[in-house]
């Protein structure tokens, strides 16, 4: 295979960046700044960090804007990280390769294939199931009747959509997630015994949403779970049914989220954070790792804790849960203290303790 290779100019281009040096410098690769060689191009968060730049060997760097010049090419910009993001997957892009449908795969009937689609063995597609253009299945995916996956979508090894679920475009789903579970439901009745409520609705993935190992997204009691655009979802995540989250939230590895919670646009979810169910965490809601939120979060709060405090009381409270085993000391020996004052009152009541 050829190796690709493109002009300082174009991916300055991609990172909204302006250039120090030779624009016409060709890269074809993204390394480290410690194990970058001829032909890579790297990146510098800080420009206090400068000094990195003396051992560097490869090509070119991206920078911080205060950074104005150093050894090698640069191309500036405000952001350094997301530009690096940007200009490292420009790189690794390649073209749809369409594999066709692999001869061990079982397809029911009524369920439409377009020409460009690249299915591997064991994948196993039910009953009138719709599948838009360069959709890659990868080994054991399984889709149950009804599924519907819309185009440049990539369901990896294992993954499970469920009956009548809905896969948007360019979503990404990594190997062994599960969409379209049951939700968790059941009546309870006086001896004990659970009666299961039946889970008829659907799981909804919009578009541009990425979606990890492992991860569970339960379909709804009534109606849809629905993770909209531009979400991004860690490992072995569990959502809830009827949940909705809004768009552009990322939520990290190990939060559960209970059903019928509703999280707004941007939400950020910090790992094994727990959300109780039937709450709102409006626009822009923060939650650091571990929090408990059993309650109403309003619009950019940023909170922490179980259960959830806003951060900066958090904070404190933090630090005085540090300092619990020192202040067990002191009230222990106030206690003390307090005893033998109260001892030596009674003996002063008494007429005792006079000279």
């Amino acid at each position: 295979m050829s190796i690709r290779e493109f002009s300082l100019k174009e991916l300055a281009k991609i990172a909204e960046g302006e250039i120090t040096g030779d624009a016409h410098l060709m890269i074809t690769g993204f390394a480290p700044l410690e194990t970058a060689t001829s032909g890579d191009i790297s990146f510098l968060v800080k420009a206090g960090q400068a000094d990195k730049l003396a051992t560097f060997k490869g090509s070119a760097v991206i920078v911080p804007l205060a950074l104005e010049e150093a050894t090698v090419p640069l191309i500036r910009v405000e952001d350094p990280y997301l530009a690096s993001a940007k200009v490292h997957q420009f790189l690794l892009e390649k073209p749809f390769e369409a594999k066709g449908v692999h001869g061990q795969v079982c397809i029911g009937s009524a369920t439409e294939l377009p020409r460009e689609i690249s299915i591997a063995a064991f994948v196993s597609i039910g009953d009138r199931v719709k599948i838009g253009e360069r959709v890659t299945l990868e080994a054991g995916v399984v889709l149950g009747d009804d599924v519907y996956i819309g185009d440049d979508t990539t369901l990896k090894a294992n993954v499970t959509v469920s009956e009548a679920c809905r896969i948007g475009k360019n979503v990404t789903i990594h190997s062994g997630a599960v969409i379209g579970s049951d939700g968790y439901g059941y009546a309870t009745d006086k001896q004990g015994f659970h009666t299961k409520r039946p889970q008829v609705g659907i799981v909804q993935i919009d578009d541009n949403v990425e979606i990890g190992a492992n991860t569970c997204i339960d379909r709804a009691a009534y109606g849809i779970t629905l993770i909209k655009s531009g979400t991004k979802i860690d490992n072995l995540v569990q959502i809830a049914h009827n949940v909705l989250v809004g768009e552009n939230s990322l939520i990290v590895s190990q939060v559960g989220i209970a059903g019928s919670t509703t999280l707004g646009r941007n939400v950020v979810l910090g790992g094994q954070v727990g959300v109780a169910g039937h709450i709102v965490l409006e626009d822009g809601v923060m939650a650091a790792a571990q929090s408990g939120i059993h309650n109403i979060q309003k619009a950019g709060a940023q909170i922490g804790g179980s259960p959830a405090l806003p951060m900066k009381k958090f904070g404190r409270a933090a630090i005085q849960y540090g300092k619990l085993p020192e202040m067990g000391k002191d009230i222990r020996r106030m206690k003390k203290e307090i005893a033998e004052l109260t001892k030596s009152v009674k003996k002063i009541k008494q007429g005792e303790g006079y000279e």
